[in-house]
């Protein structure tokens, strides 16, 4: 009975102390905020972030600690990694009003044009350090300029008050890290990227290295080469000559001292005062929930853990089920032959992406390769840019092992992504073994570009094209021109540039 007791009670004591402590040490990477901490550091930051309510007996949150701990890490002077334990008396309506019903819920928080009234949305990606990285990288806004020979001089001229910053790389997506520095800088530097393949801009500053980054002083044409190393610390540092970076969010206020008052009547009211505190604090909170988010509720709910979802209360109503298709951007999966012919694979075909999917296509790569392709399509089309089919080919597809023999991709059990080109009967294979949206997004803008070594399409695989049928209006014989005379045509295939690039 006394070991059963003394049990009891070293259990209890750790409960309490793990909920006073939560899941991440002041040591963490993981940045721990308060409902009152979310209005000033993460709601009216400069910075992207991503969120994390959870409760220190979660077991779902222990599980997600280290994952989220190396995600921070990777995220350090790219985006805020935070996280609010809903489990504390004070965090509780701030929670509630967030929207929070199981742990662990993350939600990504960037800037939008109206300051402090950031867009925030669910994260429903891969619980890995590698899914959450990626998708806060994808978030990240980018005002960085896009520079090449033809405007290099134009851009010069903008914003005369204002320093340069130009990096030059060897890649043409601009990277999370540069588009970082680009808002540290905001308005007080202009950066851009230019590629290597820019020979005039290159030579004008004498670049020999990738990348390499330049800072020319406002009023000045000379320019500053930066000989550290190009990382994030190094580059604000480089740049902090010129003006120093940006707030990342408003000071703390400073509290107003207060007359001491009686000892007698202190020591009478302070349990009045301890309540009166705490509803202080949680109107704090909820206000600061309520500038996050139009979504207010009459009554917190209080979470629990995520549950199974196969179990079910009778009182819980149905929950609506959206279709995944309008949560996040899909491309077409074809599983006919002819179908796949007619959009890519015939003598007539210009540029298509195709993602030969295994059989398993719920797998990790399988989905990864298809939601950043469908990001990249989407992209586009948002800002109005043309761009190539890009389709997923089904196992089930009679060409899908006729293309992975034929061009010797080898395994069917993984995900391959190539380019092709009917016409001009080429394709070109995609050689990395990560699928995230920079990745694929670079060797897209490869291909966009025309760079990159091409191999040899089998007309084995090609249809015959269907050209269109044009009316030919009949030529008396005598009003015919010689073929010798006739004008010759140059046919040019339209490039697209959207305007993203990378470090």
């Amino acid at each position: 009975m006394v070991r059963a007791t003394v049990l009891f009670a070293a259990t209890a004591a750790l409960a309490l102390n793990a909920r006073a402590e939560g899941l991440y040490g002041q040591k963490s990477s993981v940045l721990q905020i308060t409902g009152m901490d979310y209005d000033r550091l993460i709601a009216k930051s400069n910075y992207t972030s991503i969120v994390e309510f959870y409760a220190p007996w979660c077991g779902h949150c222990k599980s997600l600690k280290p994952a989220y701990e190396t995600a921070a890490k990777s995220l350090a002077g790219i985006a805020k990694v935070a996280a609010v334990n809903c489990d504390e008396e004070m965090n509780k309506p701030f929670c509630g009003q967030m929207g929070v019903q199981g742990f662990p819920t993350l939600k990504i928080v960037r800037p939008s044009k109206k300051p402090g009234k950031p867009t925030v949305e669910d994260y429903q990606g891969p619980r890995a350090a590698k899914g959450i990285v990626d998708a806060v990288k994808d978030k990240v806004p980018n005002i960085v300029k896009r520079v090449n020979d033809k405007n290099l001089d134009e851009w010069l001229q903008e914003n005369k008050d204002n320093a340069k910053a130009i990096l030059f790389s060897d890649k043409g997506i601009v990277s999370a890290t540069l588009r970082a520095l680009a808002i540290d800088f905001a308005g007080l530097v202009s950066v851009a990227q230019i590629k290597k393949s820019e020979k005039t801009a290159v030579e004008k500053y004498g670049i020999t290295d990738y990348p390499s980054l330049v800072l020319i002083p406002a009023g000045s044409d000379t320019p500053i080469k930066h000989e550290g190393k190009v990382e994030k610390a190094a580059m604000v540092e480089f740049l902090s000559q010129v003006a120093p970076p940006n707030p990342d969010c408003p000071p703390a206020k400073e509290k107003k001292s207060k007359a001491k008052k009686n000892t007698k009547k202190e020591s009478k009211s302070s349990s009045k005062f301890a309540k009166a505190s705490a509803s202080h604090k949680s109107a704090d909170s909820s206000s600061a929930a309520a500038s996050a988010t139009d979504e207010t509720m009459e009554e917190p709910v209080v979470p629990t853990e995520s549950p199974d979802p196969n179990l079910k209360d009778d009182d819980t109503p149905e929950p609506i089920v959206i279709p995944a298709e309008e949560l996040k951007p899909m491309i077409p999966i074809i599983t006919d032959s002819a179908e796949l012919q007619s959009l890519c694979l015939n003598e007539q075909g210009k540029n298509c992406i195709l993602a030969i999917l295994p059989k398993d296509e719920s797998s990790d790569a399988a989905t990864n390769a298809v939601a950043s392709l469908a990001s990249i399509h989407k992209k586009h089309d948002v800002t109005g840019s043309r761009l190539f089919p890009f389709v997923g080919v089904s196992s089930s597809n009679p060409l899908a092992a006729s293309l992975l023999a034929e061009l010797s991709l080898g395994n069917s059990e993984q995900v391959h992504l190539i380019a092709t080109h009917g016409k001009r009967a080429w394709y070109k294979k995609y050689s990395g073994s990560a699928f995230g949206i920079d990745e694929v997004e670079q060797w897209v803008d490869a291909i966009r570009m025309g760079e990159g070594k091409k191999e040899k399409l089998p007309e084995t695989l090609l249809a015959a094209g269907e050209k269109p049928e044009a009316k030919e209006e009949k030529v008396p014989e005598e009003e015919k021109v010689p073929e010798e005379e006739q004008p010759f045509k140059i046919e040019v295939e339209d490039i697209v540039d959207d305007g993203h690039s990378e470090l």
